[in-house]
């Protein structure tokens, strides 16, 4: 049988559409909407505080997955983006209707999921990788002022190419490329002394930890109450 001929699936319930689909549009407009904020608002450099002084507001652009893992693999974090929506919707289609907290985490993930997935569509930057003493390249990541063939290089902060720092085209490692990026600015402030958050991220980010642990947690609560209902001294598989 499938879910939508189960009297009591998710999917064949208006109330738990609503709830589904009106948390994920307005999760997803407020991390579209403040990400359009920090870069349109903040300066390049400008790290004002928030949420009484324990987050400062930092512009940064990711080219890789959650908390700037996988550096470079934008279509990869594009094709798995688009794969964990369609298993969200999935789960949502075989849940039961009654699964509040299941469908308000699914929400989260899914706003998550889009919100970064739009920002690798359609926001891109022009990505320099320099040579450093250090031996590792350097990633500058903005916008090219002038030509991509001048030299030296010139690159701004994003998205207007503003305050451009120049680079000599023999440090370059590789050839300027168009990449797609996801804008992030929320920073924590150290605690004691300790950066115990020290990546920068967005609503986006945060959408989908928040989502994923409240999916396990519900998986927990419903293991424990499936163990309780079990009937002692009878074998389960």
């Amino acid at each position: 049988m499938t879910a939508k001929q189960k009297p009591d699936s998710a999917i064949g319930h208006l109330g738990a559409h609503v709830l589904l689909w009106t948390a994920a549009c307005l999760a997803l407009i407020a991390d579209l909407w403040t990400k359009h904020w920090a870069f349109n608002t903040l300066g390049p450099d400008e790290s004002p505080s928030g949420l009484f002084g324990l987050v400062t507001y930092q512009r940064s652009l990711n080219d890789g997955a959650l908390f700037g893992m996988g550096k470079g693999l934008v279509p990869l974090f594009i094709v798995a983006s688009i794969f964990a929506v369609a298993f969200i919707l999935y789960f949502f289609a075989y849940s039961h209707r009654r699964q509040r907290l299941l469908h308000l985490a699914l929400a989260f993930v899914l706003a998550g999921a889009l919100g970064n997935l739009f920002d690798r569509a359609f926001m891109r930057a022009d990505r320099v990788v320099l040579d450093s003493s250090s031996g590792e390249p350097e990633r500058v990541l903005g916008i090219i002022v002038g030509s991509p063939d001048d030299d030296p290089i010139r690159v701004g902060s994003w998205p207007d190419g503003s305050a451009p720092q120049s680079w000599a085209r023999a440090h370059l490692v590789e050839p300027p490329r168009s990449i797609g990026v996801v804008r992030d600015f929320i920073k924590i402030q150290p605690v004691a002394g300790y950066d115990v958050w020290p990546w920068v991220f967005n609503i986006a980010d945060a959408l989908l930890v928040a989502g994923v642990g409240m999916l396990f947690i519900g998986f927990a609560v419903e293991r424990r109450a499936a163990v309780k209902t079990e009937p002692t001294g009878v074998p389960t598989l």
